[in-house]
């Protein structure tokens, strides 16, 4: 069939292929190729959640995740939870506490409330509403659900969800790293990127998000270019980040996690890293991809440490990023910097602890929590907002 790609993938258990376009979206694929209707589309923004279902054991949005891109990926549908005993048990607590009406965010709300109880055992009602906030119902108030999810909780299945791991297709190429520039000059090189490719550097990324900001750090210039320049030790500081393997030579190879309710993004890239001893400065330059959402991240980063009059340090930072694809809409720029000054205050804090030996090991790699960031940027923003009025 001309203009499309034969996709593989393990459907509910059966292993199928079937011809699906570049730009179907797994819903679609589904609802029209296969005939599982269970997989409702509502706002075909990934925004609602009532596409939910998984892929490789993880909850996404089928409305924008593209079927090719789930090649060789195990999918199951709300049909294929049919023989699930914990499924059942949740579709009963459900019809028990009221916690469905109209019907149509049902498949994926059990969807999400199957990944509450496989992951987060120990979940109370706020940590449940915190986790449901991706998904929208317009007739129950939530609170027959949240009562489903708690019943059931009381005795959780006995082994967590493991998702599986699949690598990346499509590994983002790196580009050639130039001499670090000053930080707030306008001289920074231009990369010779691959065909295809875009140019990562501080002043070629266009229509990037600028930002610039200070970090201060309750630490010594000596001491925390001793943490800066060890790069595994800053990734294991940046909420949800880490490393698939130690550094080779210049060159990064990592993920980073991002969480918005249900919806959950890994970002697999690669980055370079260049560092100026004598001057205290550096460079990060890299991209990412989610295969899954479709969304892709490129980035740079400048930055310089200085001493403080008090014996402490401050980090500069000149950064331009651009986020694409479906979670780009979370990435409005006066929501960004109110949620990068808290993002920077936790990476201060773990800089701090590092450098000071407050935390003898790096903390375990957790999600970056979209919502809570969100939230809290969200008033701040509007605090300011009004004291300038």
């Amino acid at each position: 069939m001309s203009g499309t790609t034969e996709v593989t993938l393990r459907l509910n258990g059966r292993a199928i292929t079937l011809p699906a376009e570049p730009r179907s979206h797994l819903a679609d694929f589904l609802r029209e190729q296969h005939l599982l209707t269970g997989t409702h589309i509502g706002c075909e923004h990934g925004v609602c959640g009532a596409c939910t279902l998984f892929v490789d054991g993880r909850p996404v949005r089928s409305c924008i995740t593209l079927a090719v891109a789930c090649q060789d990926a195990e999918v199951t549908t709300v049909e294929g939870f049919e023989e699930d005993a914990l499924m059942g048990r949740l579709r009963q607590a459900f019809s028990r506490h009221h916690g469905l009406q109209c019907g149509y965010c049902t498949p994926g709300m059990l969807a999400t409330a199957y990944d509450i109880v496989r992951r987060l055992p120990d979940a109370d009602a706020p940590r449940i509403r915190r986790e449901l906030a991706g998904n929208l119902c317009r007739c129950t108030g939530y609170a027959g659900i949240v009562a489903a999810i708690q019943e059931v909780l009381q005795d959780p299945p006995p082994a967590k969800l493991v998702p599986v791991a699949r690598k990346s297709r499509n590994a983002p190429a790196v580009s050639p790293s130039p001499r670090p520039s000053p930080l707030r000059g306008e001289g920074a090189e231009r990369s010779e990127a691959g065909e295809g490719d875009a140019a990562v550097t501080a002043g070629e990324i266009p229509d990037g998000v600028r930002l610039t900001r200070s970090l201060p750090v309750a630490a010594s210039p000596d001491r925390v270019w001793a943490v800066l320049s060890d790069i595994p030790t800053v990734v294991s500081c940046i909420p949800g980040a880490a490393l698939d393997g130690p550094p080779e030579g210049e060159t990064l190879r990592g993920r980073c996690q991002v969480a918005v309710g249900p919806m959950r993004a890994a970002f697999q890239g690669t980055a370079r890293v260049s560092l100026d001893a004598a001057a205290r400065r550096g460079r990060v330059r890299g991209q990412g991809r989610d295969g899954l959402s479709r969304s892709g991240l490129e980035g740079a980063l400048d930055f310089a440490l200085e001493p403080l009059p008090d014996g402490g340090s401050r980090i500069d930072l000149a950064m331009v990023y651009r986020l694409k694809g479906p979670l780009a809409q979370f990435g409005r720029p006066a929501l960004v910097e109110a949620i990068a000054d808290r993002l920077l205050a936790e990476v201060g804090a773990a800089l701090t602890a590092r450098a000071t030996g407050a935390e003898a090991a790096p903390a375990a790699p957790r999600p970056l929590r979209g919502l809570p960031l969100l939230g809290a940027a969200a008033i701040a923003l509007i605090k300011r907002v009004l004291r300038r009025e």
